[in-house]
Order: structure tokens, then sequence, then C-alpha cells
């Protein structure tokens, strides 16, 4: 939940500003298939539960076309020392983003799903064990 931390981990962020309280304008940069795009928009954290999770709202926009996502992130302890991350949510594209397809569009998903969970193991491990922050 920590504006540093995300920009780091989300793939695609070249820009994460806090503009009011959990409400965030963002730039990101993503290639869909065989096109660059740059998204602008906003960002906001609802629903928080300190140590268990939010909901994240996506408003993006692109000459490619625009995202809207709702994604529920939570965190749900295993043990002392561990958490899993678990999150669902629901997208919707229009314009040449929703043109593109199924297929190439969850082909991306997947990739910016896992290029997400390989930034947050990197930076959990680099906090001393007990130190990590949300």
């Amino acid at each position: 939940m920590d504006t540093d931390t995300l920009a780091r981990i989300v793939p695609g962020i070249t820009r994460l500003e806090n503009i009011a309280d959990n409400k965030f304008k963002s730039i990101l940069e993503i290639k869909v298939g065989p096109v660059n795009s740059s998204f602008t928009g906003d960002l906001q954290m609802e629903e928080i539960s300190e140590q268990k999770g939010f909901t994240l709202k996506v408003q993006q926009k692109s000459k490619i076309g625009n995202a809207n996502a709702a994604i529920k992130i939570s965190l749900l302890p295993v043990n002392e020392n561990q958490s899993e991350v678990a999150f669902d949510g629901d997208v919707k594209l229009s314009g040449m983003l929703a043109a593109m397809g199924q297929r190439l569009i969850n082909g991306v998903s997947n990739t910016l799903t896992k290029q997400f969970f390989s930034n947050l193991e990197k930076e959990a491990t680099s906090f001393p064990k007990g130190e990590l922050r949300s």
C-alpha cells in the first residue's frame, strides 16, 4: 500500500503520484501485442482493511483504447512469517484494446501478472525478516 513500493512492483508504471488519500494519477507504458502504448489515468484503493487487503479501482486511457478495472487484493496469513496474496478482478476494455481479441489480451494479462508477482517477491525478499511493510 506504499506508493513507492507499488511503483516498483506494478509492471509498466513510469509515474505514480498521490493526489488524495488512497488516490493516484498514473502513467503506464505497456506493450499490447505488436503495439506499445502509454496509458494515463487514476488508481484508487477502496475497501481498505489494514494487513488484510483492498480493492484497486483502475481507470486508464490511451490512444488504443480504455481500460477500467476493479481488482480485489487479499493478504491471507499462512503462518507467522508468511502470507499468501490472492486477487480477483473484472476488467472492461474499449476501443482497439477490445478489438484485439481475448487470446491476445489474456496473454498480455498473464505476462503482466507474472511480472507483478516476480517484482513482489524481489521486493519482499529485500527487507530483513519481519520488516516488510504493506
